[in-house]
């Protein structure tokens, strides 16, 4: 299957030959065709499967296809709805790479930021909007924006939505949109109040599911380090000073906790920066384009940017901290081995971390594979280890580079060093 087989405009072709796209991913090969046929749509896809492509193609060709340009500004015929600014800038790139040859005008709306260049783009008018919801409605409550002849509506990490508090304004937004439209509809997982909400705004939708609720890519090579906790820092250093990794997003379960291991990182000569919900909009953004260009090789995040995050070739994702809600596991890891690549996830686990561990290995149905050949390696690992990871066969393996498992060059003790005495 290539995506010359799914009818697109060659506009689109020809754009996504440029971006080096030429085979889809299982939920663009099924949504596609779905959503040129004006049908809606539930799509529950994990992070990573190129969803945003697999709504982004299609809306373009429809309303190129139907583009009739009145005289004055261009009506917003298309919304899509996302939790975080990241993630609404970055799938506003992608309708730009995929929208370049088209005549297609789109704009992104988040807030955090002066309104007032978001409010220039709005006036000179746009056909797709990509918004977070309170910046939405402000500029509806201001008549900056009017959605009266929308057609198609996205509403994006429906799930995300719901963990940031975010449904009342989605409910409210819908009110505010024609009845008479296309909706697609995506979430990773669907708890019921996500249902409900589904059930409520699709009309009579295909349903595409791809991979089985909070699985973890087949393409992710994850590894386990068992560390102590006040050992975890010097681990993090050693393994960031391999000059075979070229940049790692890590995760860490608080903002103060990102901005410990920025300031460490940084001590130690490796050129960090942290992205988190206390940092202003130029920040998180600065701070993500400079690990995009390769300026910085450390990028940390806390889990509002799990999802928020798309960079292209990432290698590694490190959770410095296990997160205490398993599926945000899946979430951080899938920033890697995106759209068939693969990637690598490395997991430090203090003893403390145990119980957040069998929680992770429980959703993900496998054990985590562990690295013993490490400077860091835990005492009395072996005995955690028969009480939880080896409880149901699990296994722990060697830093092998041959094994296709470890991603650093040379033998395991050039690459993590000699165990500790």
């Amino acid at each position: 299957m290539s995506f010359e087989n799914l009818n697109l405009i060659e506009p689109i072709l020809k754009a996504l030959k440029t971006e080096g796209y030429t085979t889809p991913t299982p939920i663009q090969e099924q949504s596609i065709p779905i959503i040129l046929e004006r049908k809606d749509l539930l799509g529950c896809a994990q992070t990573g499967t190129g969803k945003t492509a697999a709504f982004a193609i299609p809306i373009l060709q429809i309303l190129e296809g139907g583009k009739i340009y009145d005289k004055g500004p261009r009506a917003i015929k298309c919304l899509i709805l996302t939790p975080t600014r990241e993630l609404a800038i970055q799938i506003g790139e992608s309708f730009a790479a995929y929208g370049r040859h088209t005549g297609m005008k789109h704009a992104v709306i988040f807030g955090g930021v002066s309104q007032g260049s978001q409010v220039s783009a709005l006036k000179s008018g746009v056909d797709i909007l990509i918004a977070t919801p309170g910046r939405l409605l402000d500029l509806i409550n201001q008549k900056f924006v009017h959605l009266h002849y929308l057609k198609i509506f996205v509403l994006d990490e429906a799930d995300r939505m719901l963990d940031m508090g975010f449904i009342h304004d989605v409910k409210k937004i819908i009110t505010k949109i024609p009845q008479k439209r296309q909706t697609l509809f995506f979430s990773a997982t669907m708890p019921d109040e996500i249902q409900k909400l589904a059930n409520t705004i699709l009309v009579n939708p295909e349903k595409v599911e791809v991979t089985p609720v909070s699985s973890t890519a087949d393409t992710i090579d994850q590894s386990l380090f068992f560390v102590e906790k006040n050992d975890k820092k010097k681990l993090l250093i050693h393994i960031l000073n391999d000059k075979s990794i070229k940049s790692a997003l890590i995760f860490s379960r608080t903002k103060h906790g990102a901005d410990k291991i920025t300031k460490d990182l940084v001590k130690a000569g490796i050129k960090t920066e942290a992205i988190h919900g206390n940092k202003s909009q130029n920040a998180r953004q600065k701070a993500l384009s400079n690990f995009k260009s390769g300026q910085i090789k450390a990028l940390i995040a806390t889990d509002i940017a799990a999802r928020g995050i798309d960079i292209d070739e990432l290698s590694h994702v490190i959770n410095f901290e296990l997160p205490n809600i398993p599926e945000t596991y899946v979430h951080r890891i899938g920033r890697t081995g995106r759209a068939g690549s693969s990637g690598i996830a490395y997991s430090f686990c203090d003893e403390e971390e145990m119980e957040y561990l069998k929680d992770i290995q429980k959703l993900i149905g496998r054990e985590i594979p562990v690295i013993e050949d490490q400077p860091y390696h835990m005492r009395g690992a072996s005995f955690i280890m028969s009480k939880s990871t080896k409880k149901k066969g699990g296994s722990a393996k060697k830093a092998n580079p041959a094994s296709g498992s470890a991603p650093m060059s040379g033998s395991p003790n050039r690459r993590f060093g000699n165990k500790r005495r």
